[in-house]
């Protein structure tokens, strides 16, 4: 596995390495927002040119609650949106706004639309369309939309997929999911995913009708945890499989991963 570049302790320092890469961009944002490498990256199953990185952008000066939670805790300057699943696909929701915060950025502002009610409804579409507005810096080149994320190319050689989530505060969700009973993985990997929580993505069903204001609930950071917590025998197989997809050129390097994440999550 060390000569091949999966190696336990090769794979651990690519996950360590982007970590501290997470903490330097958060840094610069000021308190503004984390960024958060996910997929293969975040998984230390590629090296740094050998695909493309996944990224969350989550800011701070937002949130959405489930249904049902109590929103007056959420300081006074956090813009709320308050989930809504009763007419949207398995594992999406409309974000009706219930409360503006002290600032409200362009970008939410923007998004908002009317749900026929009198009620502001956050657009996935214009939501992530904000990004692709942007002008970007001179070494970096925008490129279509794919699903949530804003691909761009930095440089001419460094690909990346950029995802402007928002945090999902669900509880009930989570706690519904740790109750299962299972096997794998240990209660301290399950109480560990609990607290990482949940985001929304700027994304709907293809041919919803309401498509254009769903958003995708995930479970990115969670899902890097059950990758990184496998056991021995669920690692080696998941290597294994890696490796031949690989020699056999499939493209489907995250195949196995996702299976995995499916899995546990119940989904698929």
């Amino acid at each position: 596995m060390n000569i091949l570049g999966y190696g336990l302790h090769i794979r651990q320092a690519r996950r360590d390495a982007y970590k501290a890469q997470d903490r330097l961009d958060t840094a610069h944002m000021c308190g503004s927002a984390t960024w958060i490498t996910t997929g293969s990256k975040a998984e230390g199953l590629t090296s740094y040119l050998e695909s493309d990185r996944d990224s969350i952008f989550v800011r701070h000066d937002v949130i959405s609650l489930e249904e049902g939670v109590d929103s007056r805790s959420v300081p006074e300057e956090t813009n709320i949106f308050r989930s809504c699943s009763r007419i949207s696909y398995p594992g999406h929701c409309r974000l009706l706004l219930e409360r503006k915060g002290t600032n409200i950025c362009n970008t939410l502002t923007i998004a908002l639309c009317d749900d026929g009610n009198g009620r502001g409804l956050l657009s996935s579409d214009l939501y992530v369309n904000q990004w692709l507005n942007d002008k970007p810096p001179e070494d970096t080149v925008l490129h279509a939309r794919a699903g949530p994320s804003t691909p761009d190319t930095v440089r001419g050689f460094a690909h990346e997929d950029i995802v402007d989530a928002i945090y999902f505060y669900c509880p009930s969700i989570l706690t519904r999911w740790a109750a299962r009973h299972r096997n794998w993985p240990s209660p301290d990997v399950v109480q560990e995913i609990v607290s990482l929580g949940a985001f929304v993505t700027p994304v709907g069903v293809k041919g919803s009708d309401y498509e254009h204001v769903e958003w995708r609930i995930c479970f990115n950071t969670g899902e890097n945890s059950l990758i990184n917590n496998l056991n021995d025998t669920q690692d080696g197989t998941a290597m294994l499989v890696l490796i031949i997809e690989n020699r056999l050129n499939l493209g489907t390097t995250d195949v196995i991963t996702q299976a995995l994440r499916r899995h546990d999550y119940g989904r698929g």
